[in-house]
């Protein structure tokens, strides 16, 4: 299983493009696979025969997990169960051992003996009837009891069922973490994801829902109405206080008519008050509360809100920006930027570098080239934070933020920056962001970044105070380029004003890794690089 991006640990084969005795060439599809971050076709390293596969398809294993063996011969055709080892999950039928439940059904004619309760108090009086009338106590509980006794054979039956199914379903690793968290069954989860694919909300809303039928029970004796009830429903199971019953014992049957499996607990408590029984049903459904998560109030057709839910990019960005805010100290550092250097070969160049090259010259390649000169002074920004130690990388490779149409974001990366000039990285930057917008990247072309430059500039932006792109320790923004009024020196030594393109690069930083003195000598000479580097003969 490759390395696919710095923070993955895990992936999970979607589809093996070959089989078991196909011929496979160097760099030909191997297999796709999926992450948190990005799913991805994986090219062949070696050319061959594919003679074993040892991870079938819907199976999550570590980076680092052999996943196939491709050799120089076509294998014998016994070697093709090698492939088998995927239905071997088929011992989920094994399942059949719930079938004993069907011994909690004798349970059912525990309400039989429940007629005979009432009568037994009747005749209190009487020494033989209270035999009998021992008996039917125990046999009121009965029922739960039972269906706790079916529920505990149902549910051991599920999780291994769960465990099968995990295993030979496809499921990403933040599902397959969710669903091991509560024990759940991804057989009786119904996917809504591309081709039935159960997603992480598919999850959530069986675990609130979940959640939310369990509820109702306990939130029952909270509610004001219900309260004095609630003190009779605890004091109720006792047996002991069996006069009691005769007086509201017609009223008992009424309220386990009208609701037969969840009336069975309030059937004791009848004997109190049997109005307040028949108003307890509408109570639960108003308090629900949230399980540990708070929902949106939904939003029904014909109201003023559209429920756009997450694409899984999206829900990958805000994961991945959450916890890069809830692990970096970030702190921002801002300078301001004559372009008019730039800007001077860019008007001279722009038609000759369109024809040549056929994308246009932006300020985006003279920043990347400036950092990579400057980062070579200051290489502390270039690193990652380990336990208890600043890793400092010894190659830069730059990565730069692509916007996808408004629907996500994706930071390709120029390896060994430091090793190019600024023709070859403008070059670069034009195809990955081209290829992000077409879903062409591979796996190689979003890892390894060591550190990331994010431009808003060309929507016009004042500042930007950008996320740092874990694991590395800074980003940096380029804002947009407006012509203004600045304060120049003349040939003569006195001073001017003069219109020039002006803009402003922030960066932010990870404070555990370096001060803000160290951040804003960086940002200076960026700044310094842009404004008095000869780039007519750097282009």
């Amino acid at each position: 299983m490759p390395q696919l991006g710095e923070t993955v640990t895990e992936g999970t084969i979607t589809r093996w493009a070959k089989h078991v005795g196909d011929r496979v060439e160097l760099d030909e599809v191997l297999f796709e696979v999926s992450t948190d971050k990005v799913d991805s076709e994986v090219p062949s390293s070696a050319a061959g025969y594919v003679s074993e596969i040892l991870v079938p398809e819907g199976e999550t294993v570590d980076v680092g997990t052999r996943l196939a063996v491709i050799s120089d011969a076509p294998p014998a055709a016994g070697s093709q169960p090698a492939a088998a080892p995927a239905a071997q999950p088929a011992p989920a039928p094994a399942a059949p051992p719930p079938p004993p439940a069907p011994a909690p059904p004798p349970s059912a004619p525990a309400p039989a003996p429940a007629p005979t309760a009432p009568a037994a108090p009747a005749a209190a009086p009487v020494a033989p009837p209270p035999p009998p009338a021992a008996p039917s106590p125990p046999a009121a509980p009965a029922p739960a009891q039972a269906a706790a006794v079916a529920a505990a054979p149902a549910q051991a039956a599920a999780s291994p069922a769960a465990g099968s199914n995990g295993d030979s379903r496809l499921l990403s690793p933040v599902v397959r973490r969710l669903i091991a968290e509560h024990h759940l069954d991804p057989a009786t989860i119904h996917g809504t994801g591309f081709g039935g694919r159960i997603t992480r909300d598919d999850v959530l809303a069986v675990i609130d829902a979940a959640a939310g039928a369990a509820a109702p029970p306990a939130a029952g004796p909270q509610p004001l109405p219900v309260l004095p009830q609630a003190p009779t429903v605890e004091a109720a199971p006792a047996p002991p206080p069996a006069a009691s019953p005769p007086p509201a014992q017609a009223p008992a049957p009424a309220a386990a008519a009208a609701a037969p499996p969840p009336a069975a607990p309030p059937a004791a408590t009848a004997p109190t008050a049997a109005p307040p029984s028949a108003a307890q049903p509408p109570a639960p459904p108003a308090p629900a509360p949230a399980p540990g998560r708070v929902p949106a109030a939904p939003a029904a057709p014909g109201e003023r809100e559209q429920v756009i839910p997450f694409s899984k990019i999206r829900k990958i960005t805000a994961e991945h920006m959450v916890r890069s805010k809830a692990t970096s100290a970030h702190t921002l550092v801002v300078v301001e930027v004559d372009y008019e250097g730039v800007d001077r070969v860019r008007r001279a160049h722009q038609a000759e570098y369109r024809a040549t090259e056929g994308h246009s010259l932006t300020y985006l390649p003279f920043v990347s080239r400036a950092v990579v000169d400057a980062i070579a002074e200051f290489p502390h920004v270039n690193a990652s934070v380990g336990t208890d130690e600043l890793i400092v990388h010894r190659y830069i490779n730059l990565g730069i933020a692509v916007d996808l149409n408004f629907e996500g974001l994706l930071v390709p990366v120029i390896h060994d920056a430091d090793g190019k000039r600024l023709r070859s990285i403008a070059r670069e930057i034009s195809d990955l962001a081209t290829r992000a917008r077409t879903q062409r990247l591979t796996a190689d072309d979003i890892a390894g970044g060591t550190f990331t430059i994010t431009n808003a500039g060309p929507f016009g932006t004042m500042l930007t105070a950008a996320v740092i792109n874990q694991p590395q320790v800074a980003i940096l923004s380029t804002d947009g380029v407006k012509k203004r009024p600045v304060a120049i020196e003349l040939p003569d030594g006195s001073d001017g004003i003069a219109v020039h393109p002006v803009g402003l690069l922030g960066l932010s930083f990870d404070h555990r890794a370096f001060d803000g003195a160290y951040a804003a000598a960086f940002a200076s000479r960026v700044r310094q690089i842009l404004e008095t580097r000869d780039w007519e003969q750097e282009l």
